[in-house]
């Protein structure tokens, strides 16, 4: 699953990171989108495009599918011990945790939790 931050990378950094999570499948948290979002409106990212543009366009070029929050998914971030207080990081936390698949991002903060953490 790839964190928003790994998706907005440039360069030779993004063409390692794609090395990383090829033959795999390239899930991306509506609550990465989410988090896009919000970070979009109030002027902390700038696409160049309009937002929705965007998305549909990493979704094509990056083979992307995205992968929507379930109840089994917040009944996980119900038990997660609170080692941070980032909602869209805890949720990343326990659709990795559910869904079996390791988080592509580079914040160390992950490794306090029992997931696969790639970058």
């Amino acid at each position: 699953m790839i964190q928003e931050s790994a998706l907005l990378c440039d360069g030779v950094t993004a063409r390692w990171k794609r090395s990383q999570i090829e033959n795999n499948e390239n899930l991306l948290s509506t609550a990465s989108v989410w988090e896009m979002a919000i970070k979009h409106s109030i002027g902390k990212l700038n696409f160049g495009l309009a937002f929705n543009e965007f998305i549909e366009q990493q979704i094509i070029r990056n083979g992307i599918e995205l992968l929507p929050i379930t109840i089994d998914h917040i009944t996980v971030v119900a038990t997660l011990p609170l080692h941070h207080r980032d909602p869209f990081d805890r949720i990343l936390i326990a659709q990795s945790i559910v869904e079996n698949i390791p988080l592509l991002s580079a914040d160390k903060i992950f490794d306090a939790y029992p997931i696969r953490r790639m970058w």
